[in-house]
């Protein structure tokens, strides 16, 4: 089984556009991303996804692989299985799913992904979380929240804070990371898919994986990996990186 990782890209994002070549520290964050992607120990090759010719560009001028795709693919996941297609990545292999907008994000959970995997030859999808009492955390809705089955796979994921404390908020829940890992062929059954009625209503596409009835693995991390969701959010990006290379 090969292992590729592909960082899906787009330059049209309604609330920041433009923001893979939003430069942090001198670099554009979709150069962050792409360095600390390759570095995963078992990844064998790194692409960027992306349908604009400004990113592809940025990435090629930082010595990056690319794969162009369509304008119109509905999710980050559908704009993989395209690219994963255009690859001719083998039905057995495994495709990681690296959102281009965390540059904080730790190698060390790509790889705890690449090793669920290699553990239990059956799983078609896993993601990652991370655990927490944060109440700001979990009370905004930019923040996905996931809770779990006995095994660790995905009940329900949503922007609302679940499970909900009718008497207690003395338990921990547990905060999405938006990287993903499946199988080549099950990246080809979730792009047959239609969208389901709780993607639609929450905006999150893996809701379109348990709402058909699959199952995703959940790999709890001790890595969190704060996401750049506005211009604003880039000053705070730069002082954790600085810390971390201090």
């Amino acid at each position: 089984m090969d292992i590729y990782a592909l960082i899906p890209a787009r330059y049209a994002s309604t609330r920041f556009p433009g923001k893979p070549l939003a430069l942090i520290s001198g670099k554009p964050m979709i150069q962050w991303v792409y360095e600390l992607t390759v570095q995963a120990a078992h990844v064998k090759e790194t692409y960027v996804a992306t349908d604009d010719k400004r990113i592809r560009d940025a990435v090629l001028a930082f010595g990056g692989q690319v794969v162009m795709t369509s304008a119109d693919a509905a999710s980050g996941s559908d704009r993989i299985a395209e690219a994963a297609e255009s690859l001719n990545v083998d039905h057995s292999d495994l495709i990681i799913n690296v959102q281009g907008d965390q540059p904080l994000l730790k190698v060390e959970a790509i790889d705890h992904l690449c090793a669920a995997f290699q553990e239990n030859n059956e799983l078609q999808m896993a993601t990652l979380a991370v655990q927490t009492r944060d109440y700001h955390v979990l009370s905004a809705p930019k923040n996905v929240k996931v809770v779990l089955d006995r095994d660790h796979f995905a009940l329900y994921f949503s922007r609302s804070p679940i499970p909900f404390g009718r008497d207690s908020s003395d338990f921990d829940s547990y905060k999405h990371i938006g990287v993903y890992a499946y199988t080549k062929q099950f990246l080809d059954i979730f792009r047959k898919l239609p969208a389901s009625v709780l993607e639609e209503i929450e905006k999150l596409e893996q809701l379109r994986v348990l709402e058909h009835g699959y199952k995703i693995k959940v790999i709890v991390t001790d890595f969190e990996s704060p996401d750049v969701d506005l211009p604003g959010d880039i000053q705070h990006v730069e002082k954790l990186l600085s810390k971390r290379h201090t």
